[in-house]
């Protein structure tokens, strides 16, 4: 374990690990968004971050149930999702309870069927075994993890693939004329995927990573000192043995008030700059400068359940100076946004809230 610089003591970067005997996570492979409207969805963010149309699903290509738009920019994919019917209790229930948000963090791995096999005999929940996928572009290996909450993960074995995305998926129906007008986003891959938990819940989701995935702790802070005067909040980072895949499990800590701290977030890391503020993008907290980051908080959705992190230099976690101060300005960004919006409050003693 190292501690990092003085000034940052109460950031603690691990480096115990173990390593899978065959296969490997690689990266985030993709990330599927189970939301109301998929053309609608995958136009904004195409519109407002930057994001090219790269395939599409649905009844034109012969799935009846779901229709898919997959959007890309550098290493970043995303998938929209949307029911096509209205008997889809799954997604519908899904959606009144989280609003547009993630529903799968999907991995690129090596050897998926060893990967998924040591998973289950640690006790992990197999959601879909492994299976194949194929076209005339190559054959995709699959499986799919239950982990915390309503959330999967997918593991995605694509070596002997060279399609668009995954079989089954035409290239786009359409295409904005307009997209090639807009300045580049720039954006190039996820940094990491947020994971946040209840209260009390946090350690539980980390050791099912530790124990299912092998997972190791990389990166911790606790309340004391991850900590606004209204809100506070205690991490664990855990990664792949390349580091290569960060999943930060977060949960709120007791605060003076209640606010939406544990509102999900997915950073994505930008090569050279965020995104021309020409197209129309509200964020958060706009620049705040810290240590050598700049990092922009996008509130992307109605329901405040979901937000985008854009960070600008350099990973987020990593040993070159990122400190608890550094979350604390993020902190009170959400604060305001959330105050704004009359959505922080005070809590009682007994933790109840009541808006202010």
């Amino acid at each position: 374990m190292l501690d990092a610089s003085p000034s940052h003591t109460s950031i603690k970067l691990f480096w115990f690990c173990s390593k899978h005997d065959h296969g490997k996570f690689i990266c985030f492979d993709h990330i599927t968004f189970w939301v109301g409207n998929a053309k609608q969805a995958a136009s904004y963010y195409c519109n407002k971050l930057g994001f090219e149309p790269l395939a599409y699903q649905g009844l034109e290509t012969g799935c009846r149930d779901v229709v898919s738009h997959v959007v890309k920019q550098g290493k970043i994919i995303y998938v929209f999702a949307s029911a096509l019917n209205p008997g889809n209790k799954e997604m519908g229930e899904h959606l009144v309870k989280h609003g547009d948000g993630a529903r799968d963090i999907a991995f690129t791995v090596e050897n998926c069927d060893y990967l998924v096999q040591k998973a289950r005999e640690r006790g992990a929940i197999i959601v879909k075994e492994p299976y194949v996928l194929e076209d005339n572009y190559g054959r995709v290996k699959l499986a799919v993890l239950q982990t915390y909450g309503d959330t999967t993960h997918t593991f995605v074995e694509r070596t002997a693939y060279n399609g668009l995305f995954l079989p089954g998926f035409h290239p786009p129906l359409h295409r904005d004329p307009l997209l090639a007008k807009l300045p580049s986003g720039l954006l190039n891959f996820i940094d990491h995927v947020v994971g946040n938990q209840p209260d009390d819940e946090m350690v539980p989701v980390v050791e099912w990573y530790q124990k299912n995935l092998l997972f190791h702790r990389f990166w911790s802070v606790d309340d004391k000192q991850l900590q606004t005067d209204f809100s506070a909040l205690r991490s664990i980072v855990v990664a792949n043995y390349e580091e290569t895949v960060k999943m930060p499990i977060n949960e709120p800590a007791m605060g003076k008030r209640k606010s939406q701290i544990q509102a999900s977030h997915m950073p994505c890391y930008s090569i050279y700059n965020i995104l021309s503020m020409s197209r129309g993008i509200y964020l958060c907290n706009k620049d705040i400068p810290m240590s050598s980051l700049h990092i922009y908080l996008v509130l992307w959705m109605c329901r405040s359940t979901f937000r985008l992190k854009l960070c600008k230099n350099m990973s987020l976690y990593s040993s070159k100076g990122f400190g608890a101060g550094n979350f604390k300005a993020l902190f009170e960004a959400i604060e305001a946004d959330q105050n704004a919006r009359g959505n922080l409050t005070l809590l009682t003693p007994n933790g109840v809230s009541n808006h202010i």
